[in-house]
């Protein structure tokens, strides 16, 4: 499939107001502390975001994951450390190799060097790199917050409406490219089979009301096109 072309302006502003938001942010997790200007590391992380080999981790599933990060926080009342849990999506797929498997990892070690040099206190940092490291099992245990707020968002795009749900699966193909048709599928089904036989796939109370069930009937929709007749 070939992703449509999203006008330059649209994408300038896109990258624009993602940089407002970064700013912001650091600032705020800063709370007042000098440091060095937000904006180079910003620029940097968005053009991880914007590398040619992203089909679905690119910087609109950026953009997804802080917009439900707010949601819950508006909605949910969630708690947690916000503003670090904002830093970690920044940084949870800044280092993006989809035939890689230490991405999670890497992402964590960026965040660490990147926002000890940005000012901020050696807690903030562990905090942040223990939750992009979260995301490799979207695993968060019972009263962990902020862990339960990130691993949420990530996930949210699971309960969007179908065809939203059918372009995000088809941006995963593309970013498996290389792998062949009937591997793919074999791997693909059993991720779904894994989180469907989770308890839970959300763990914040609003998740768990508002995106469960929607997500469950497009994964079991998924899997039946996977492995049905045909297939």
């Amino acid at each position: 499939m070939t992703e449509p072309q999203t006008p330059p302006e649209t994408t300038a502003l896109r990258d624009q107001e993602l940089l407002a938001r970064w700013t912001s942010t650091l600032l705020a997790a800063r709370s007042g502390r000098e440091g060095p200007d937000p904006l180079p590391y910003g620029r940097n992380l968005l053009s991880r975001w914007n590398e040619p080999q992203r089909r679905y981790h690119t910087a609109e599933h950026l953009r997804g994951v802080l917009d439900r990060i707010d949601e819950l926080a508006d909605q949910g009342g969630e708690g947690g450390e916000l503003e670090l849990v904002r830093l970690a999506a920044w940084f949870h797929d800044a280092v993006y190799r989809p035939d890689r498997s230490e991405n999670e990892e890497r992402s964590a070690a960026l965040a660490e060097k990147a926002l000890t040099e940005a000012a901020l206190t050696p807690h903030e940092v562990t905090e942040v790199a223990r939750l992009v490291r979260l995301t490799t099992t979207h695993d968060p245990d019972p009263g962990d917050l902020n862990g339960e707020t990130l691993c949420d968002a990530d996930l949210a795009i699971l309960a969007s409406d179908p065809d939203t749900y059918r372009g995000y699966t088809s941006a995963v193909r593309d970013e498996y490219s290389f792998v062949p048709d009937d591997a793919f599928r074999e791997g693909r089904a059993g991720v779904l089979r894994q989180l469907l036989a989770l308890p839970r796939l959300f763990r914040t109370p609003y998740g768990a009301a508002v995106w469960e069930e929607r997500a469950r009937a497009n994964m079991e929709r998924e899997l039946g096109e996977l492995t049905g007749p045909g297939a």
